[in-house]
């Protein structure tokens, strides 16, 4: 099938605007492979260094110029459960590298912090910036050149736009992520959501709510909601760097050990020079962040990727913006529902097709580059696989299904759930933001009401715990940015306005801070920009004033006479409350130097 010419159009648009940049780019990492392996040029006790701790087998391998090295750059720790099952990873590669005569050492770890732990906590305030420490991480480990190609093991918020980023900048290299899976299903989303709103009214206390969570949240592997963790693992396989079908398996099963084992193989294979080689600085190209972008808007993914694949671009040279979001968003049919745009978890997204459907869906009508280079070879449509084990335990991988096993979850491409994307971009004179509408039923979709301006998200909080959120509004929660406080994730407004909204009060968020990768049903317009602390609109609304979310004309304004809002000054806040504690001071350079949403709010 052709690809559909507005994509096309698209596409050549981020290319010639990206020319200046991807340009020097590919020369940089083309100067990178003509220099051939760096580890044959190391001084001997540099190289003696690198392998010391190695067994007698690796030690004479790295010796000598034949044997691949495999660098491992893991996430893992075992407290966050998505991470958990990464312990036995580096075994695991290990011993298949060995047997493939090649080697395998752990490189570096990054960290991996948890938003779901953070929610609502000043910790929160770390959670974007430490997508830029993963990224520096990343480069450090990266930095003692032992290695051949890598496996990235990292799964969740702001890990696998941290390794990305990390390693664009070793581009020359072939690199696989490696995921871990979704943990088994537990209390259903819609049913954990009750308790959260029943808590939030009083109804109960906490006991119940955490028996709720623990019932939700209760074993190794992702959190099973699709949200930013789960949306990063759908577009590693729609941007070619997943062996297929690998986002979602579960963790600790023979399935998940093969594809692991899969993974050694195949990165050794497209490290040998010649047409298979397939550096991760080739792979993601233009074409690769436009399906990038189609996949998330054809699955209703995280609100979150609107800064992580502006920022991951960058590193390769390429430049989007929320334009080209909005753009493929008007092509792309929304052909999954998964909580919080639907009721199905991660795990029935799976079983009723999952990616590889969606992925041959879009395929099907030209709605995705099928000619690109991924990790697995062949295109495109080599990754709308299923990955199986056959007769005798070897992996394998089928078609995926002709037609959908559940078409409450996934639709084929000519019976959608909605004929666009489930993202969408707001403008207007409070600036540029993005909302999640596919989340939000037709009937909130817009909002016209008076403004409630509140400066954090514990003052929005107590003012429903006292009763005072009476009558329609509109909550603007400003100073929220990344240069405030680091752009926080706001999620634990969701119940208190998801309560109002049920009792019939017209309600809606407007913040230049994040929302959550679970964005829900309250409409919320989000990263709003300039943000507050940049003297941008958000920071003129006062209380009182009407403001219109339209999320169906795209429209984000303050009803208010042209004069008076050009004339209003700007609000000032006091910030100093954000500079200490939790390690907040460890990030100040960061908060001064940090870019805007729509750039990727991105130090680096």
């Amino acid at each position: 099938m052709a690809l559909n010419p507005r994509l096309a159009e698209i596409t050549e648009r981020i290319v010639a605007r990206s020319r200046a940049t991807r340009g020097p780019y590919l020369e940089r990492m083309a100067a990178a492979v003509a220099e051939g392996r760096t580890r044959d040029k190391m001084g001997c006790a540099n190289l003696a260094h690198g392998f010391a701790a190695c067994d007698p087998t690796a030690k004479a391998r790295l010796g000598g110029s034949a044997a691949r090295n495999i660098g491992i750059v893991t996430a893992y720790n075992d407290m966050l459960s998505a991470h958990r099952p990464y312990e036995r990873y580096p075994e695991l590669i290990r011993r298949e590298a060995e047997r493939l005569g090649a080697v395998a050492q752990v490189a570096g770890g990054v960290p991996a912090m948890c938003d779901g732990i953070t929610q609502g906590d000043s910790g929160m305030e770390l959670s974007l910036f430490s997508r830029d420490v993963i990224a520096l991480a990343t480069g450090v480990a990266l930095s003692h050149r032992m290695f051949d190609a890598v496996l990235l093991l990292g799964i969740c918020d702001k890990i696998v736009p941290g390794l990305v980023i990390g390693a664009l900048a070793f581009g020359h290299l072939p690199m696989i992520f490696v995921p871990s899976g979704p943990m088994p299903s537990g209390l259903s989303n819609g049913d954990k959501n009750k308790v959260r709103q029943a808590f939030a009214e009083g109804r109960v206390g906490r006991a119940e709510m955490l028996a709720a969570e623990g019932r939700a949240y209760h074993a190794p592997g992702t959190c099973t909601f699709y949200g930013t963790a789960n949306t990063n693992q759908m577009l590693m396989e729609f941007m070619g760097l997943h062996l297929p079908g690998a986002s979602f398996v579960s963790p600790d099963t023979p399935l998940r050990d093969a594809l692991t084992h899969g993974a050694v193989a195949r990165v050794l294979e497209i490290a040998e020079p010649g047409a298979g080689f397939a550096p991760i600085g080739e792979v993601l190209d233009e074409r690769a962040f436009v399906n990038g972008i189609v996949g998330l808007n054809a699955t209703g993914g995280s609100t979150n990727l609107t800064l992580h694949l502006v920022a991951m671009a960058r590193s390769a040279g390429i430049v989007l913006n929320w334009h080209d979001f909005a753009d493929v968003a008007a092509v792309t049919p929304l052909l999954a529902r998964a909580y919080p745009n639907g009721s199905a978890d991660v795990n029935q997204f799976r079983d009723a097709g999952g990616v590889p459907f969606v992925m041959r869906e879009l395929l099907s009508e030209g709605l995705l580059h099928a000619d690109v280079k991924t990790v697995w070879g062949g295109g495109l449509a080599d990754h709308a696989a299923v990955p199986e084990l056959d007769a005798e335990g070897r992996l394998a991988f089928a078609p995926p299904p002709a037609t959908p096993v559940d078409d409450t979850v996934v639709r084929p491409i000519g019976r959608p759930f909605q004929p666009t994307g489930g993202l969408e971009v707001l403008e207007g004179n409070l600036g540029r933001a993005v909302i999640k509408s596919s989340a939000v039923a037709e009937v909130h979709r817009v909002v016209e009401a008076p403004a409630r301006v509140f400066h954090s998200q514990e003052a929005i909080l107590a003012a429903f715990k006292a009763g005072e959120l009476t009558g329609d509004f509109v909550a603007v929660v400003r100073f929220q940015g990344p240069k405030a406080n680091g752009m926080p994730e706001l999620h634990k407004l969701t119940p208190p306005l998801g309560v109002l909204q049920d009792r019939g009060q017209k309600v809606a968020l407007v913040t230049d801070g994040r929302m959550s990768g679970a964005s829900g049903k309250v409409p919320a317009a989000i990263h709003v920009t300039p943000e507050a602390a940049d003297g941008g609109p958000i920071a003129r609304v006062r209380d009182g004033d009407l403001v219109r979310l339209d999320a169906t004309a795209g429209r984000l304004e303050v009803l208010i006479d042209a004069a008076i809002w050009a004339a209003r000054e700007p609000v000032v806040a006091d910030l100093t409350g954000n500079r200490f504690g939790v390690g907040r001071e460890l990030f100040e350079t960061f908060r001064r130097s940090v870019g805007s949403a729509e750039t990727g709010a991105s130090v680096l």
